[in-house]
């Protein structure tokens, strides 16, 4: 465990375990259909990496990039389209994938962005999912986990950029933050 982790909240051989049956209800969901994956980064990168070589189907893959924590701990309540250009979705069937829903607003407005670029569907499949009020999307189509209104770090998730590469969820020592 790293030196700045006050708990592992969900270790790496769980999250693996739940990968599995998330891949599952994707490729029963999918199968047979023109599949994009859109992966928000950076958070969402470990994620789609070990979830999607789990998933037997041909699709494509794309990433999307956004930005609403803007450095700090909680949420800015504004979604930033950091990219140029965005993915050709066109009459396909999308999975939008991303580390942590907590207020909604970032899948919310990803989401709809997809939708006005013509997707014939997109399902939301989130690693993590806080147990709270959300201002905007209310739930995830595929959730990994539900957890409490934590500030958490590691499997893709970062403080200030830093973490991401933690092979499990953890929360932050107080000192650390």
């Amino acid at each position: 465990m790293h030196q700045d982790i006050e708990k592992v909240l969900i270790d790496e051989q769980v999250i693996q375990k739940r990968l599995v049956v998330l891949a599952e209800k994707v490729a029963t969901d999918f199968e047979g259909k023109p599949m994009v994956v859109v992966a928000l980064l950076k958070g969402a990168i470990l994620f789609m990496a070990d979830l999607l070589r789990k998933v037997p189907l041909p699709m494509e893959i794309e990433c999307v990039n956004v930005a609403s924590y803007h450095g700090g701990t909680t949420s800015s309540g504004e979604v930033t389209f950091l990219d140029q250009s965005l993915p050709d979705v066109s009459g396909k069937v999308v999975l939008l994938l991303d580390d942590i829903l907590d207020t909604g607003r970032t899948l919310d407005a990803v989401k709809t962005k997809l939708n006005e670029l013509g997707a014939a569907e997109v399902k939301t499949c989130v690693l993590l999912a806080k147990d709270i009020e959300r201002a905007v999307f209310k739930e995830a189509d595929y959730t990994g986990f539900v957890i409490g209104d934590e500030f958490v770090v590691g499997y893709g998730l970062d403080y200030q950029g830093r973490y991401r590469n933690l092979p499990y969820v953890g929360i932050l020592k107080e000192n650390a933050i």
